[in-house]
């Protein structure tokens, strides 16, 4: 055999050997996504400890203002990010108007008689808050609609809630994005697997008692409250500072109860006590109207044994074995994973009898609501024929108008909460049944 056939064959035996090496570890690693995939039954619902945390630095690439983009983690975390994109598909909204009309006579002159639907998905926040009939003078109106108006309160202070709205949207909407990483994450994006507070707010109100909630329930906690715009001059120069501001300090100062005599003893507009966020015409009340208090339902009950990632954010695995929980943020009831978690609690219901159970839970509460609301808008007529009757002295006057405040802070605070009795049925009948205590008290007072 000549020298050359010798190297030639050494050199195809050199390119089998390494054909095969390449086959075999695509094999192996083929079998494992194999594993993984069919074999997922037999690992049980994954849990928080299963997932695949990353230590890594933070891209280079920063935004306008010195945020990070969920474009620039792309290529780090590729499945949360497609799977925070799967948040714009959810784009049904409900009129909550032409769905339940007493909302426009309780909420007379005030902005959600104008225009009330449900919430979209994260993607649409920046969208929806520029297309609202809701009026919104001032840049406060952005404060949980996007990471980079949070961004801007961290750099210039408190002073940004009274900008205009339209100065401050518009360069947002040019260069920045709806919520997105830097929101729960700051600049840190889950690195180890790290949540982050990043309105500053929520340190302010809470201290050192942020660490009492689960990371997990306080980073959606962040927006998902009841908050208020303060109406106290912090500078001395006759402005309100109108700040986004949580009304307690602390999980037991979370209750409705608690909350409305944050509120009876909170400065108000006039420079007096007893903050509200408008005057009803004919009847002159000074109502408050309650936002979205998901996260001290909540806390309230069982379930804060739980964080809202954990029901609302499914635990995924990919195809090469990486666990993460998944960012498209969805109902407990459509992930047999997440429902898999509930027999636990309860009584080792199926998914099936979970979804059941939920249904009729929500269906019974959103029948309530009708009838309760329906007589609070009986109330606020009333009331409205008592005040341009002139027989009721203005004390007399005042005392429904307090129960009328009350009665309607109660619905609002089960209505806009947005679970339907699910997050807490034990909160949502309580406050359902003040409510139309209130509303009977008043009516007595009315002679009704």
């Amino acid at each position: 055999m000549n020298k050359k056939m010798l190297i030639y064959k050494i050199a195809v035996a050199v390119a089998v050997v390494a054909l095969a090496v390449v086959l075999l570890t695509a094999l192996v690693r083929k079998k494992d996504t194999y594993y993984h995939l069919q074999n997922r039954g037999d690992l049980g619902p994954l849990t928080r400890s299963d997932i695949t945390y990353l230590d890594v630095a933070a891209p280079s690439e920063t935004n306008y203002d010195g945020t990070i983009t969920a474009a620039s983690w792309r290529s780090i975390y590729p499945e949360i990010a497609d799977s925070m994109d799967a948040n714009g598909n959810n784009t049904a909204v409900v009129d909550y108007l032409e769905q339940d009309p007493y909302l426009v006579n309780i909420y007379d002159n005030y902005g959600f008689s104008k225009d009330y639907g449900s919430a979209r998905g994260h993607a649409f926040t920046l969208v929806d808050v520029a297309k609202t009939e809701r009026p919104h003078a001032t840049a406060n109106c952005l404060t949980c609609k996007t990471p980079n108006f949070a961004k801007l309160v961290q750099d210039q202070g408190v002073g940004v809630y009274t900008m205009d709205f339209n100065e401050v949207y518009d360069q947002i909407n040019a260069n920045g994005e709806a919520i997105s990483c830097y929101t729960c994450h700051g600049n840190e994006a889950g690195s180890k697997g790290k949540l982050m507070v990043t309105h500053e707010y929520v340190g302010k109100a809470l201290g050192e008692n942020v660490r009492t909630i689960d990371p997990g329930t306080l980073s959606c906690g962040q927006c998902h409250i009841e908050y208020y715009f303060t109406a106290v001059d912090g500078n001395g120069d006759g402005k309100l500072d109108a700040e986004t501001m949580m009304p307690y300090h602390s999980i037991e100062e979370m209750s409705p109860e608690k909350i409305l005599a944050y509120y009876e003893a909170a400065p108000n507009k006039d420079g007096g006590v007893g903050f509200y966020d408008w005057i009803q015409p004919g009847t002159g009340t000074h109502m408050l109207k309650a936002q979205h208090p998901e996260m001290e339902t909540v806390l309230s009950g069982s379930h804060a044994a739980r964080s809202c990632a954990d029901c609302h954010m499914e635990i995924t695995m990919a195809e090469d074995g990486t666990t993460y929980h998944s960012h498209e943020l969805i109902s407990p009831l459509s992930s047999p994973t997440i429902l898999a978690g509930c027999a636990e609690c309860h009584e080792n219901k199926t998914p099936d009898e979970m979804i059941q159970f939920v249904r009729n839970t929500q269906s019974r509460v959103t029948a309530r609501e009708t009838e309760v609301g329906n007589k609070l808008s009986e109330l606020k007529d009333a009331l409205t024929e008592a005040v341009e009757a002139g027989k009721m002295s203005e004390s007399q006057l005042d005392a429904v108008r307090q129960l009328h405040r009350e009665a309607q802070w109660f619905f609002d605070f089960c209505y806009v909460e947005n679970s339907e009795g699910a997050h807490s049925i034990n909160l949502t009948t309580r406050c359902l049944n003040t409510a139309e205590a209130r509303i009977e008290e008043a009516m007595q007072l009315l002679g009704k």
